[in-house]
């Protein structure tokens, strides 16, 4: 209710357009009936060179090839979004060791793209960094909204189509494959008559594929269902694929040992 007295609302849904986005719009805005405006990218001169094959050692150098082979990985976010009727815009993060050149080659290709492009240096200029991206959104979402929200699966649809058609549209797979155990998960919930519950994919974060190490977009691979995790609580069907851990590892030593209040001043927090 919160929401409606704000002009606009801004939501973070990390790990990629291709989990975070994607969970959003199929599950979170399908049950509460959302229906974005607008998608931002938020891209690297890093992160873009990392997908084009420059090795992470070296991606803090100037390296225009290796930075435009990393657009495939950027348009295939971009392509994803738009699957869902989403009008996108990029921002590009900007950092000490982000050269003039390689800014200039992003924003020409978003230009290309059809895409809107702002510079984002919050981080060195606080909110003045933001300005730039604040006006673009503000712009676009006044004179070219994204069209209503278009699911990648409708809730009728069996539990296995729904997979196909995330993994083959989003991911790029070319067909999937189901552990003895997922097959008999599938049973179950044909008989418990949950189909229509959204599935919520477990896969890792690094790349299309479930390789983690597969920086480049992957194209018509396959993907293994391992399990599948029937959350009723939460009516949503998880389905683990790859060797991927649902709970990020903790250590040993928790952190909140190391915090205390020293003279009144919180230590520890980091």
């Amino acid at each position: 209710m919160a929401m409606t007295y704000g002009d606009y609302v801004i939501t973070e849904a990390g790990f990629g357009a291709d989990l975070g986005a994607e969970k959003f719009f199929n599950i979170k805005c399908r049950k509460a009936g959302l229906s974005p405006k607008l998608t931002i990218i938020v891209a690297t001169a890093q992160s873009l060179k990392l997908h084009g094959g420059v090795p992470e050692d070296k991606i803090r150098e100037q390296n225009l090839e290796g930075l435009q082979k990393g657009f495939a990985n950027l348009d295939k976010h971009i392509d994803n979004m738009k699957q869902f009727g989403q009008e996108v815009v990029i921002t590009f993060n900007r950092y000490a060791t982000d050269t003039d050149e390689e800014i200039a080659l992003v924003a020409e290709h978003c230009r290309e793209m059809g895409v809107g492009f702002a510079m984002n240096s919050v981080f060195a200029d606080g909110g003045e960094g933001g300005v730039e991206l604040a006006k673009l959104v503000v712009d676009t979402i006044e004179k070219a909204p994204s069209a209503p929200l278009q699911f990648i699966y409708a809730d009728s649809d069996p539990v296995r189509t729904k997979i196909e058609k995330v993994t083959k549209n989003i991911y790029g797979a070319s067909s999937v494959v189901y552990t003895s155990l997922a097959e008999k998960k599938l049973k179950q919930i044909d008989s418990l008559g949950i189909s229509h519950y959204p599935i919520c994919i477990a896969k890792t974060q690094y790349s299309f594929s479930s390789n983690p190490k597969a920086y480049r977009v992957a194209k018509d691979f396959e993907l293994k269902v391992r399990d599948i995790i029937i959350n009723n609580g939460t009516k949503m069907i998880v389905v683990i694929m790859g060797e991927i851990m649902r709970m990020p590892g903790l250590p040993k030593v928790p952190q909140a040992n190391k915090i205390d209040i020293i003279d009144g001043v919180i230590e520890g927090l980091s």
